[in-house]
Formats: structure tokens, sequence, C-alpha cells
């Protein structure tokens, strides 16, 4: 029997290679099953002991690429919001659009009255009866957790804020709470917390089924910068001026010439960029 192959995982553990792991990751870009298998036998042959998994990970990326730029843009889903860096305010808007097409009416980053002092708050979302007040935690390094400091401090927070509401006509009947909205994980003690005091918490995989990478899928609602027919200093451009999804170039095409993109690049990235906006059911 072959021994195991070790790998680095972005945390620093050392874990046993997982094939099927790769082969879900994969599927989930909804590339092909023969394009998942060839992948998959091209990855195996060129692992070593001490591979990182961020190496595997660029691996098959590249051979993705080569074969179907949407699945290799689906597949960098984690990456590219990683990407909605470095200031972490294009994540708030991401986050905001998420709720927004949940039904949702949002607004980002707004001062907000407490009852002792103001705060400064990422996300409020409304909708019926439910009034939110949401802290966006961005990371550009999937290393790193939101431990429970995170949603001690933020709950701290909405407590202040939820005095005031409280006092204001039209609130008796409105369900208040707080939450974190984070593009890596939680710490257990985090969730545990979380789930004791009622915050709304959402991570890249929690709640499971229902977290971030799902409501992408759900929702058709990529980041541009999963699209691999922009550079890295085009996306900058576009998400300096607020814009954020692939569904925003795909609704105004002219977003692409205002930013100096000439014509012969439109069809392919508006063609990737609707592609990107279809459900995955």
């Amino acid at each position: 029997m072959e021994k195991p192959i070790k790998i680095i995982k972005y945390s620093g553990d050392v874990v046993e290679f997982d094939v099927d792991k790769l082969i879900n990751s994969l599927k989930r870009s909804q590339a092909s099953d023969t394009v998942v298998q060839q992948i998959v036998e091209q990855v195996e042959g060129q692992l070593y002991d001490g591979i990182t998994t961020k190496k595997i990970y660029e691996m098959a990326f590249k051979m993705l690429k080569s074969k179907s730029r949407v699945s290799a843009s689906k597949y960098k889903l984690k990456k590219a919001i990683m990407e909605l860096g470095p200031s972490g305010f294009p994540f708030e808007k991401f986050v905001g659009k998420i709720l927004e097409m949940e039904g949702f009416s949002t607004n980002v980053g707004v001062i907000v009255q407490g009852n002792c002092v103001q705060h400064e708050v990422d996300v409020i979302a409304e909708k019926e009866n439910k009034h939110y007040m949401i802290e966006c935690k961005y990371h550009s390094d999937q290393g790193r957790f939101c431990n429970v400091k995170i949603p001690l401090y933020i709950h701290s927070r909405f407590l202040d804020v939820e005095k005031q509401w409280e006092h204001q006509k039209g609130h008796e009947a409105k369900l208040h709470k707080g939450g974190v909205y984070t593009n890596t994980r939680f710490t257990t003690d985090a969730i545990q917390y979380g789930k004791c005091v009622g915050m709304l918490l959402s991570s890249w995989d929690y709640p499971r089924g229902n977290g971030l990478k799902d409501r992408i899928d759900k929702s058709g609602l990529h980041p541009l910068t999963a699209l691999t027919t922009l550079t890295k200093a085009e996306k900058t451009k576009l998400l300096d001026q607020g814009i954020v999804l692939c569904k925003e170039l795909h609704e105004s095409p002219k977003l692409l010439e205002k930013i100096g993109i000439d014509n012969k690049r439109h069809k392919k990235i508006l063609e990737d960029s609707e592609k990107l906006c279809s459900v995955h059911q």
C-alpha cells in the first residue's frame, strides 16, 4: 500500500492529501466529469510530501483555465473574494449586494447612534420586521480565522445600538439582531458564543449549506475579481468605482469602456460575466 502524501494547509497544519476534496472543489466549478478526471490525474502525478494546498490549487486552476475560463472563475471563488481588498470596503458592498438579492434593503458604511456612543456600521439590513446590524470582517489571508473576540466586541456594540433602536417609533415589533460576516472562517468558540447570544454568523462555509459560497451559487452574485479575462489593474479600477459584481458589468457594459478596455476584449469579458451570473442549481 502506498504511503499517503502529506500536504501543508494555509493554517500550517499538516494533513493527508484527500483526493475527494479536490474532486468536490472541481465539481463545484461545474467542470465536466471528463475534465475533472483529467485534472485530478495530472495533479496526483505531481504531488510530493510537503506540497502546500496553495500549490495544489494553483496547479488545478491553471489546468482548468486552459479548458474552461468560466469554470476556472467559479473554482477561484474563495480567492476572488480575498481579492476584494485591501481596504475591505468592497467586501462590505459585496455582502450588502447578497442581502439585497435576498430581499433586504441595505445601507453600507453608515454612522448609527447608539444609546451611549455613535458607531460606524458596515451594513444595516431591513426586511419586513427584521432589522440587522452587520459587521464585515475581511481577511486577505486564508489562514486567519475570526476568533471569539470578534463576536464579543460586535455584540457589545450591537447592544448599545439596539437600546437606541428600541426607543424608536415602530420598532416595538421588530426583530433586532447583530451579525458578523467573514470571508474566512470562525473558530469553534466564536460560533458557540454567537449561537448562545443569538447573533447572525456567516463565513465561507458556515452555516453549513448556507455559507457565503452557497449563497453566491444560489444567487449568481460572483465578484468581478473572479473573472480571468480582466487584469488585476482593471479589477482595481472597477473596485475603486464601487463595482463589485460580474452582474454589474453584464448589466452596464459601458463600464468596461469607461476604464479603458478596448472593444476587442469586451465580448469575452461580457460572455464570461453573463455565464457567471447564471444560477447554480
